[in-house]
């Protein structure tokens, strides 16, 4: 889906984004009133700038309006591999971007993430996975590595790893396995506008991943294990 329909479609009282090199920035009117909106387009490989903007409207939300909604747009190939950003330490600065968010949350804001597009790597685990809850439409591409990435880490063979990923969902992309993993909340499908205010208007329970992904049968064992971590036990 486009960008200009995805924004008209979810928040049809208007809006007021802003596009730059790719990053969003702006607010956006719902009927349960103001949200604060921030993502990324074009499949942005995230870098330190683009962290720099995203974070430093977080935290002009959180200054004036800390229980405003903060709703994530997410369309990343993943973090800025050049040597700039390297040097100047991106992982600092997308350390800064999820403490902005966390700091969001603990002072009462709702965090949305919705995956519109592709979510990849470092893009995402420091920006749209640090929401609350991470919706996505049908067509998008969620996957955390590649398996000819994954493959050189861990040194197994590529055609292990595939055959992995058609039993489990851990080893395979694509949004339906992340969702049978608990990452991705619910797959959004219709009335985006008012599945948006059911995402604003759920119980917000802590982190529910594990729970939904032993339900589902994507990830068996990460809830015992560990509630047996937390007890003491493991």
């Amino acid at each position: 889906m486009v960008l200009s329909e995805l924004l008209d479609r979810l928040f049809p009282l208007g809006h007021r984004i802003d596009q730059r090199d790719d990053v969003l920035t702006g607010t956006a009117s719902t009927a349960l009133g103001e949200v604060t909106v921030i993502g990324t387009a074009n499949r942005l490989e995230v870098g330190v700038d683009h962290a720099l903007a995203l974070a430093a409207t977080v935290i002009a939300s959180t200054r004036a309006h800390p229980q405003r909604p903060i709703v994530m747009l997410v369309d990343t190939a993943g973090q800025r591999l050049s040597r700039r950003d390297e040097l100047l330490g991106i992982n600092g600065y997308f350390a800064h971007l999820a403490k902005a968010l966390d700091l969001a949350r603990r002072r009462g804001a709702a965090l949305v993430s919705l995956v519109y597009g592709e979510s990849v790597s470092g893009g995402f685990l420091s920006f749209g996975l640090m929401a609350d809850a991470v919706y996505a439409l049908p067509e998008a591409q969620v996957r955390v590595m590649d398996l000819r990435a994954m493959a050189r880490v861990t040194k197994q063979p590529l055609e292990k790893l595939q055959a992995l990923s058609q039993s489990s969902p851990v080893f395979a992309p694509g949004v339906e396995n992340y969702v049978a993993m608990g990452a991705v909340r619910a797959i959004w499908r219709g009335d985006l506008a008012r599945a948006l205010i059911d995402a604003l208007q759920a119980p917000r329970e802590g982190d529910t991943r594990r729970a939904l992904g032993a339900q589902r049968g994507g990830r068996t064992l990460a809830a015992d294990v560990s509630a047996m971590v937390a007890a003491g036990d493991a």
